[in-house]
């Protein structure tokens, strides 16, 4: 079956998918509509907000520093940090979901959303659910404003303006971690889909189950809103603001965990250029791609794959692909880079779905592209 109906049959309302192979773009397809309320087409430059696909360009930004030598993944983060009260964190930790702090205890106030330091400052009073280092959990949303702070502490600037200088701007790529009001004003609008996943993310509500299918752990912990899974997701909440990731407020606020702007023809380009090695050194990225954890995730509760801040083949990330590396975001986006074959390819839509890493469209395009090659 041709790539483009696949594309045709998996689309939704609207989306766009991109493929670069040994350097070269060789799919580019985009179609349907980008605002459900008024029928604006997606065009071949609609961005979107693309949820955790942001962590992968976080972490990359982070290993950035310790190329030149600003910290090291040993350095503990009180060391960068003095108000973080957990000695035992290191910089490692969290870039592998290991610190023990996927969720903030502390209700955080609206008025915050756009503060990242006040946010941060809350998780530096806590202590970690975990021995740091002992087992790992997906920081859903603390990943950002802990890796952001220590970015923050040791350079002056936040993970957004070091996007704009070190990636985007370099190598003219439309990815904006802080949206400006003209990117806000043509980016889709994120609308709930069929099969909704927790409500904690503003767009959607949770599916029922079909009676004749026992619910697995992790389909009970998002339907309770007490559990670690939403406890990570829910705080602070999207949903408090209306409109929920659509919001322009959240969009300029640029979380360093799921703020990311961007087309698939740019996010399918970052890690083009991530494996030719025009970001980050050869040896510091194999380094990244080195298994860190594997296993049962505390949080998900499904098994989860890190390096440094990158997902690795797992039951929810690229299991066809051993060679595979980047970032799913929930709802159903797709970063992902394969040296092995050369490979960059990047999905985004505004039809949420209830995957938590990717959704059946991304895959099914992927897995059409890996039959191709």
């Amino acid at each position: 079956m041709r790539l483009d109906d696949v594309f045709a049959r998996q689309m939704g309302l609207g989306a766009a998918f991109a493929v670069h192979v040994d350097g070269e773009l060789v799919v580019d397809l985009w179609g349907g509509v980008a605002d459900r309320r008024t029928g604006r087409p997606w065009e071949a430059d609609t961005p979107v907000l693309s949820y955790s696909c942001t962590k992968a360009v976080t972490a990359t930004v982070a290993l950035l520093l310790v190329e030149r030598g600003l910290f090291e993944l040993s350095t503990p983060v009180a060391a960068l940090w003095p108000e973080f009260s957990s000695p035992e964190v290191t910089v490692e930790h969290l870039l592998t979901h290991q610190a023990g702090l996927p969720a903030i205890e502390e209700r955080v106030p609206v008025e915050e959303y756009g503060d990242q330091a006040a946010i941060a400052a809350r998780l530096a009073r806590q202590s970690p659910l975990w021995e740091p280092g002992s087992a790992h959990g997906y920081h859903a949303l603390t990943y950002g404003f802990l890796v952001g702070e220590v970015v923050r502490r040791v350079t002056g600037k936040s993970v957004g303006e070091l996007v704009a200088a070190e990636i985007a701007g370099p190598l003219r790529l439309d990815l904006w971690l802080g949206a400006p009001d003209d990117v806000i004003a043509r980016a889709a609008r994120l609308s709930a889909g069929p099969r909704s996943g927790p409500s904690q993310q503003g767009l959607t509500e949770a599916a029922p189950l079909a009676e004749s299918e026992p619910p697995s752990e992790a389909e009970q912990a998002a339907r309770d809103p007490n559990s670690l899974m939403n406890r990570a997701l829910g705080n602070p909440g999207v949903h408090r603001l209306k409109g929920g990731a659509n919001h322009p407020d959240l969009l300029r606020a640029g979380w360093p965990a799921m703020g990311l702007v961007t087309t698939a023809r740019a996010l399918s380009g970052f890690y083009r250029a991530l494996i030719a090695g025009e970001i980050l050194q050869p040896g510091t990225l194999r380094d990244a791609l080195r298994p860190r954890v594997s296993g049962r995730d505390r949080v998900l509760l499904v098994d989860t794959s890190f390096g440094l801040g990158f997902m690795l083949p797992s039951e929810g990330f690229a299991p066809f692909a051993p060679t595979a590396f980047g970032h799913a975001g929930m709802g159903g986006f797709l970063g992902l880079a394969d040296p092995a074959r050369g490979l960059a390819i990047a999905y985004t839509m505004n039809e949420m779905s209830a995957a938590f890493a990717g959704g059946t469209a991304a895959w099914e395009l992927t897995k059409a592209v890996y039959d191709a090659l």
